[in-house]
């Protein structure tokens, strides 16, 4: 007896995509690669178009019903719709309809060559082709291999084009095939946005060219610097972006503004307040770091501490040994006066 014959499954590629096809019975539209890998057609183009083909019969496809369907303005939504008319995959013409109202027909192909090829040798325009006459194809093979079984067809009449059309009448549907007039193309204007009224502008405050410029306040400095102090500052500078990711600084720019920082620790000021004071609410975009580092630091400066009042020490009494506050040593007071008037003459003369 022999041995059974086994398929191993085919080997998935090392790179790209893996279909993981499932076979569809519902819910499907079979869409052709002349469009859906056209090189020719942007991607809106193309999912648009793909859009168009598996809508029924009679559906609208106006730019506002598109606009109001997708996320795409309506201005992007007509430039698609008119590269697929360039490209043969839609046609768009204007027709008279009753009461003397004009309605755009619009005609979907997905077999464009082949439908030129059908208008030139002088045959009639391919009825439109109902849903339940369309092709259904069987899900192509899954990973484990093997042919794809031929798509079941519904019989076809003879000398069909291949091209299915859906035909739109924007208006109201129709109701019987119309012969094909061949009319000048008329181009389809794209329709304007709505305007929302935009209130009146205000008078603009912008100085005229010749209006004094405000000048711009130096950048402080310490008033006794000392290497210390000018280090403290420089690391200061320099881990900003620790905790500021926005004021990654350079060399030259640490340097020139070493001089504001080090008079902001010289006024009294700790590092934590001087590093949220200049880098906290940055505007956004933030295009110069140490622009704004050097206005800050020479604007938000604070005022220098008081002065300390000097403090008188204390002397021994050279006479009593008594306490008293003075910047040279010698008699306190009770004692200079008592040897003041020990040496001044009696007022009465004995």
């Amino acid at each position: 007896m022999d041995t059974q014959q086994v398929s191993a499954p085919s080997r998935a590629p090392s790179a790209g995509v893996v279909h993981i096809n499932i076979r569809l019975t519902d819910g499907y539209t079979v869409i052709s690669n002349r469009l859906s890998q056209h090189r020719g057609l942007s991607l809106l183009a193309i999912g648009l178009g793909t859009y168009i083909q598996s809508l029924p019969d009679g559906w609208r496809i106006g730019v506002k019903a598109l606009a109001a369907r997708f996320p795409e303005s309506e201005v992007r939504i007509a430039a698609a719709l008119r590269e697929l008319e360039q490209h043969g995959f839609l046609r768009r013409t204007r027709e008279r309809v009753g009461g003397g109202r004009l309605a755009t027909r619009t005609e979907s192909y997905n077999h464009p060559e082949a439908a030129v090829r059908g208008r030139g040798r002088g045959r009639p325009a391919a009825p439109v082709v109902p849903a339940a006459a369309r092709a259904v194809p069987v899900a192509a093979a899954g990973p484990a291999g093997g042919p794809a079984p031929e798509p079941v067809r519904e019989p076809e009449p003879a000398r069909v084009p291949e091209s299915v059309r859906v035909a739109v009448l924007e208006s109201e549907p129709v109701r019987a095939p119309l012969p094909e007039p061949e009319p000048e193309p008329v181009p389809v204007p794209v329709p304007a946005p709505a305007l929302v009224p935009a209130p009146a502008p205000g008078p603009r405050l912008v100085p005229t060219p010749t209006a004094p410029r405000k000048l711009r306040v130096p950048l402080p400095a310490p008033q006794r610097p000392t290497e210390g102090l000018y280090a403290a500052a420089a690391g200061l500078l320099a881990g900003l972006h620790r905790t500021a990711p926005l004021f990654l600084l350079s060399e030259e720019d640490v340097r020139g503004l070493v001089p504001g920082v080090a008079a902001w620790l010289e006024r009294g000021a700790r590092p934590d307040a001087v590093r949220a004071a200049i880098t906290d609410d940055p505007p956004v975009p933030l295009r110069h770091p140490a622009k704004l580092l050097r206005h800050r630091l020479a604007t938000l400066i604070p005022p220098p501490p008081p002065a300390a009042v000097p403090v008188v020490p204390l002397q021994n009494c050279d006479h009593c040994d008594r306490a008293f506050r003075s910047s040279v040593p010698g008699r306190c007071r009770g004692c200079r006066d008592a040897r003041a008037c020990a040496d001044a003459p009696c007022p009465t003369g004995a």
